[in-house]
């Protein structure tokens, strides 16, 4: 099969077309037919070696951590899928590989695809939803009638978010340029305040709920938004003790991690909030309850641009850029 393919870590590193062994399947897992595959910061991330201390991997690698397309081929001890089935997934950590052509999925992280969208549109959903249902849902479990700050709304975490949060029935505050609030307003954001002329620090208080997505320094002053009680959960680091227990990394790996969230542990504390850091988990079970908000409109997705298969390395160079409005995607057949 042809596949992009990461010969060893390096920032900007090109991917290489080449051909590949089509994935050999396990028992539970299933063999699917890439239509179409997510572009996300993680894949530059891993990429570029952040990850290597959470998620060694074995280089060549083949990238890519959202598909959609067609069940060719089942295990033995698959139950739910059949030949033909339209699925979509994010496949588990260390069986990623949707930049390529077929990609073996657990049968618990896979998920039939909503009816009303097309394959592009769901291979866009489920890194995105996966984390804000994490957050939202399983960590926070956000209420109605509760205020959450979204950052970045008009990116690919922060449109699903929005939509989620008030589906939920809370009112969602967001960070966005100019340009798109507009976009983000259209998804439910009730607050939006411009990055570029206000600081949110000014024009917020008093949170529920913030996702983090950006930097250390907006970490900081969005734990300072929160009120007595509330929570931040951060899906951009640092990583904390409980995910170092979490995954069960070798000792000197939990001792980074505990020194890395030292400073936002310390915070949180003395404001009396919470903090936590997330690092989403491949789940069909929670796809299956975010497909009915699919079909029914609840959330719809937001794709900004999708790129041929040949053009994996400039689709991954567009979402580096971060002006992406919601996802890319990768048409692979």
């Amino acid at each position: 099969m042809k596949a992009f393919v990461l010969e060893r870590y390096g920032k900007k590193r090109a991917l290489r077309l080449a051909d590949m062994p089509t994935p050999e399947l396990r028992d539970d897992e299933v063999l699917v037919q890439v239509h179409a595959a997510g572009v996300n910061l993680l894949d530059a991330k891993i990429r570029s070696g952040e990850f290597k201390l959470i998620l060694p991997y074995q280089m060549p690698l083949i990238l890519g951590h959202d598909v959609a397309g067609v069940v060719v081929k089942v295990g033995p001890r698959v139950r739910q899928f059949k030949l033909g089935d339209e699925v979509y997934s994010r496949p588990d950590d260390f069986r990623i590989g949707t930049f390529a052509e077929f990609v073996a999925v657990k049968e618990g992280s896979l998920a039939i695809k909503p009816k009303n969208i097309t394959m592009e549109e769901a291979s866009s959903l489920p890194l995105v939803g996966l984390t804000a249902w994490q957050a939202l849902v399983e960590k926070a479990k956000l209420k109605k009638g509760q205020k959450v700050f979204i950052q970045a709304g008009s990116g690919g975490v922060g449109t699903f978010a929005i939509q989620l949060a008030k589906h939920l029935g809370a009112t969602v505050a967001t960070t966005t340029s100019a340009g798109n609030v507009a976009l983000v307003k259209s998804l439910g954001a009730d607050v939006v305040v411009d990055y570029k002329t206000q600081d949110f620090e000014d024009a917020l208080r008093g949170y529920d709920m913030v996702l983090n997505s950006q930097d250390g320094k907006t970490l900081e002053k969005s734990l300072r938004i929160l009120k007595p009680g509330g929570t931040l959960i951060s899906i951009s680091g640092p990583p904390d003790p409980e995910f170092a227990e979490e995954i069960k990394t070798p000792w000197f790996v939990k001792q980074v991690m505990r020194l890395l969230s030292f400073g936002a542990r310390r915070q949180a504390k003395r404001l009396s909030v919470g903090f936590s850091f997330l690092f989403m988990k491949a789940s069909g079970s929670q796809l299956r309850q975010i497909t009915p908000l699919i079909e029914s409109g609840a959330i719809r997705p937001v794709v900004d641009k999708v790129f041929p298969f040949a053009s994996t390395n400039e689709a991954l160079a567009y979402v580096e850029g971060g002006r992406a409005k919601g996802k890319v995607v990768i048409k692979v057949r």
